[in-house]
């Protein structure tokens, strides 16, 4: 899927999560009428849905995240906009999907100046940019014999 692609299936998968934490709506269902709209191919669909499903599974863990790096706001403090652009990035930052950390936040930031608020996009890379420091902290940490941890995602 070129990049475009992914670029659109993070927006439906955004739009979805947002769609559903602001009404009562469930995000499968919102994405379909997304995805519908949006005319989106069946590959980028399911890059949205796999972004969609991995949220869902791990939404307590991933706000357990926020709360933790955005010590000043509780997570259901946050905009429903920022809220769900740090989930997303989270996941993909969590997830074996092929983008690198870089691009999920950089992706994150973008969706950010689109749908957020004059401040969401610094707000979202400052938090994303303290979970990756995080997380590859946890990774290159040295036990005793002086080599690296073998993997695991370091969160």
């Amino acid at each position: 899927m070129a990049g475009g692609g992914r670029r659109r299936g993070r927006t439906a998968a955004f739009q979805a999560l947002y769609e559903a934490d602001t009404s009562r709506h469930t995000s499968p269902e919102a994405l379909e009428r997304i995805v519908a709209r949006e005319r989106l191919s069946p590959e980028t669909a399911g890059f949205a849905q796999d972004l969609i499903q991995g949220v869902l599974a791990q939404q307590d863990e991933i706000d357990k995240m926020i709360a933790r790096t955005a010590t000043a706001w509780p997570v259901e403090q946050l905009s429903a906009v920022d809220r769900n652009i740090l989930r997303l990035a989270i996941r993909e930052m969590l997830g074996d999907n092929g983008s690198p950390v870089a691009v999920a936040i950089n992706e994150a930031v973008e969706l950010a100046k689109r749908f957020g608020s004059d401040t969401s996009a610094k707000f979202v890379n400052g938090v994303l940019g303290s979970i990756q420091r995080e997380r590859d902290d946890t990774v290159t940490d040295k036990p005793a014999g002086g080599r690296r941890r073998a993997g695991g995602n370091g969160l």
